[in-house]
Parts: C-alpha cells; structure tokens; sequence
C-alpha cells in the first residue's frame, strides 16, 4: 500500500510524496499579472519535504473573454508569460514542482470583467444561478453574473486554440506542467452537463458529443507540449456554479475511456460537491470513482490518479488505501504553508483566516507561520 510519505514516479517528474497543493483562487494579480507577493506564496510552500510535492497554480484564464472574477491572473500576453517567470524560478530555487491550471469561466463571469463589456459566453443563453467576486475601492464584493450568449459552433477552434496557446504560454514561464480545468462548472464542465448544455449541433446531445470540447481541448493541449506534461480535474458530482446531470456514471465513464490514450502526468479528480459533502451525488445512485477510475485505467490510462476534497491525514491514507496515487490539499495550504511537515508530526494547524481569502496584500497570504516560527 502507498504511504502519504512516499515517493511517487509522475509524468516526467519524481514526486517527493504524495501530498498536493490544490489550485486556489486568491484574487489578488491586478492587471492579471503575476507579481512578487505570489512568488514568496508560491515558494514558501514549494520546499519538497515541508510543502507540497506538487503545486497546482490558481486558475489561470487563457484568454480575455475566458475572464471570470476581478484580479485572476492570466496566461495569453507575453507580459503575463514575463510575470510568472519569477514564480516558478522561486519555486524550482525552492526544489518544488509546478503546474498551471488552466481557465475559461464561460458563463460564470460579469460584463464588467469581458472586452468591451460583452455578455460571457456559454454552451446556451442559460444564465449561471451563482455569483462572481468583483473588487472595487470598497474591496471585494459577490455579485450575480450576467447573462451569457451562447457560443456560435464557429467559434469552437477558437477556444481550442486558446487552450493550446495559453499551455505553450505556460511552459515558456517555466511552468512544469499544465492542469485543464473542467471542473465546478466553468466552461468545459458546462459543455459536459445536460442542465447548461441545450444545443443541437456537434457539441450538445448525446454524451459524446457534450464531451467534445473537453476531447478536442486536451488533445490539443497534449500535441502541443507532450501528454506527459499535462493533467485535467473534472468534478462528476459537484453542483458548484449551477450544473447538474442526471446520469453522471455513464458522462464521466465515458470521459475516462478518452483519457486513456492520452499519457497524461494526472486525473485530478473532486469527490462529492466541492468545498462540501463529500457523498454528494447526482442522479439516482451514488457516484462509484473506483469504476471510474477503472475505466480510465482498462482504456490504457497510466496516469496519477490525484482525489481532493476536504481530506484531512488520516482520509488522505485511506484514499491510498482504496488505489488513489496522489491526494490534494486545498485550504490546509493557505493558512499552512509546510502543511506537509505539520501532517508528518500531527502538529496542529493554523486556522484560515476567511476574510483574507479573496483580494488584498501579505495580510493572509504570505504572513502565515511555520511552525519553527510557532
């Protein structure tokens, strides 16, 4: 049986152990630049036996219109591409691994976050039942997001390329690896599920063809910087951001068998409803994620098999236990930054400080203690 504190093969890389840094949103990279106070987050957490053996970057928008929430970082400039070089440089110095999750929102966005104030785009004209994070002189503020327009299936390659070209941006900043982000009901995950997804063409109706943008996506981003080099997250059962499916065993198996092929480093997946029960389910029966896996792995699929949510030490074991590689951390990371080290010894943990999670400076984001410093 794997221990937390083993090694693990990865794609190109050797992991350290198994413990994971998930991708956290922090609205705090103004102009969607990268800057100095990310690059001492990000490295405070990358020293391979007190911090993560792998980081997932916040979720990173490929394009404008892929834009979702004030001060997200993006990936599609070459002046974003300079900004995160200083991030990964700081944890490559640390020893650390690295990868970028990539982002479109799709609907779940505002019109005062598009290019010229243009409604979002979706699968379908359906408008999210959620909220954004707008940030303004009085600081951050949840707001309902706007209607979207559906996307044109003219306008399918676009995206496409967007994604291929956001993961070329990645490598040249340094990044080890990219994580496609279909999860929580952003774009692809929207494309994916029955309740946002209406159309009638070659990307709506029957599974195959909802699962087409996802398939479309990650082959191109494999052919453009190696399989090896790239990951999804795909959440089967979450609610998050207002999608639903009622027969997620039968999408998502079907998602697993076209990963397969693709020789990816990892499958990220969320277990339950994200931030929240991890027995969730959609549909008549509980979600079963060893078939899941299963199926990925009897289509030839070798990669990591990376779970996450709410996993505390001694469920993260037992998610080794039952055949997962790797196991992610989400808020444990932010108020921990050698989370790694605390689980090692059973020390206790810093608590989350909620009202510095979204927006601002150091205040609850580099300023957390270590424990040589508690």
């Amino acid at each position: 049986m794997a221990q937390l504190f083993d090694a693990l093969p990865m794609g190109s890389l050797t992991l350290p152990h198994r413990v994971v840094m998930a991708p956290l949103t922090r609205n705090r990279a103004p102009g969607a630049l990268a800057h100095a106070g990310m690059a001492r987050y990000y490295a405070q957490r990358a020293d391979p036996h007190s911090g993560a053996a792998l980081i997932i970057s916040e979720a990173t928008a490929i394009s404008q219109q892929g834009q979702g929430y004030s001060d997200v970082p993006g990936i599609w400039s070459e002046a974003q591409v300079q900004s995160w070089k200083p991030v990964t440089a700081g944890v490559h110095a640390a020893g650390g691994h690295i990868f970028m999750q990539l982002w479109h929102v799709g609907r779940v966005s505002h019109v005062d976050l598009q290019e010229g104030g243009q409604a979002p785009v979706a699968p379908s004209a359906l408008t999210a039942k959620t909220k954004t994070v707008l940030i303004g002189a009085d600081g951050p503020k949840f707001v309902p997001t706007s209607a979207p327009r559906a996307l044109a299936i003219e306008e399918m390659a676009g995206i496409v390329a967007d994604y291929r070209h956001a993961a070329r941006n990645a490598i040249a900043a340094g990044f080890d690896g990219v994580e496609v982000h279909a999860a929580n009901g952003y774009l692809i995950d929207q494309f994916l599920r029955s309740s946002s997804n209406l159309r009638e063409d070659a990307y709506g109706g029957a599974v195959p063809q909802r699962a087409r943008l996802l398939c479309e996506v990650m082959h191109a981003v494999c052919e453009e910087i190696g399989g090896a080099r790239c990951a999804l997250r795909l959440s089967p059962v979450t609610p998050a951001n207002d999608v639903f499916d009622p027969e997620p065993q039968k999408l998502f198996g079907y998602v697993a068998e076209q990963l397969g092929p693709l020789g990816l480093a990892y499958v990220h997946i969320i277990e339950g409803s994200t931030g929240a029960e991890r027995d969730f389910q959609q549909g008549d029966a509980p979600f079963d994620y060893a078939a899941l896996r299963q199926s990925y792995r009897a289509a030839g699929g070798k990669a990591a098999w990376m779970v996450n949510n709410g996993l505390d030490k001694a469920s993260a074991q037992a998610a080794l236990d039952g055949g997962a590689d790797l196991v992610a951390f989400g808020r444990s990371f932010i108020a921990n930054p050698d989370l790694t080290e605390r689980l090692r010894q059973d020390a206790a943990l810093n608590p989350v400080d909620r009202a510095t999670l979204y927006g601002g400076g150091d205040k609850g984001y580099t300023d957390y203690p270590f424990l040589t410093q508690t």
